[in-house]
């Protein structure tokens, strides 16, 4: 009997144009690695009893990683709404900025907000849906943010919000 887990909630949908075609490039690339693998699955299937073949088994498991991921894009990508534009009002932060903050101590730190599909903490991005990303949707320069964590909560001033030009837009 397995454990029930209510299902995630359904994340945003708005992408940057290097995100989409990052996604897109992706599955271009699945799509390929999966006919290699489908050749080495046939390869392994040839040497007889697949009960104890490794390569057989390693190689079933590894495409159905790769179909999972498939699926998933092929889904996902038709839903995503491409922001290649700033904002009317680019003194606030929405989709795609990036935002300074300084905390009480005077540590600087900046984060670009992307879409979930896209965020990478060794880059600075965080996700839209993320509570960092959400204190600071449709602040402005000098506002304070407070943001809770598991540590307490943190408090924040923005510094400098800036908008540059994504690559392709």
């Amino acid at each position: 009997m397995g454990r029930y887990r209510p299902p995630a909630p359904k994340s945003s949908l708005y992408i940057t144009r290097g995100g989409y075609v990052s996604l897109q490039e992706e599955l271009n690339s699945l799509w390929q690695r999966r006919a290699r693998v489908t050749k080495a699955l046939a390869a392994a299937a040839a040497e007889g009893d697949r009960s104890e073949n490794a390569e057989y088994i390693y190689r079933k498991k590894e495409l159905a990683g790769i179909d999972r991921r498939i699926r998933y894009l092929q889904k996902r990508l038709p839903e995503l709404k491409v922001v290649a534009t700033t904002p009317s009002d680019p003194g606030r932060v929405f989709f795609g900025a990036w935002v300074t903050l300084e905390d009480d101590a005077g540590r600087q730190v900046t984060y670009r907000i992307v879409g979930p599909d896209e965020f990478d903490s060794s880059r600075g991005w965080i996700s839209m849906d993320a509570p960092m990303a959400r204190a600071l949707m449709k602040k402005a320069l000098d506002d304070e943010v407070r943001v809770q964590t598991p540590n307490g909560d943190i408090s924040y001033v923005i510094v400098d919000v800036r908008y540059e030009a994504w690559p392709g837009a």
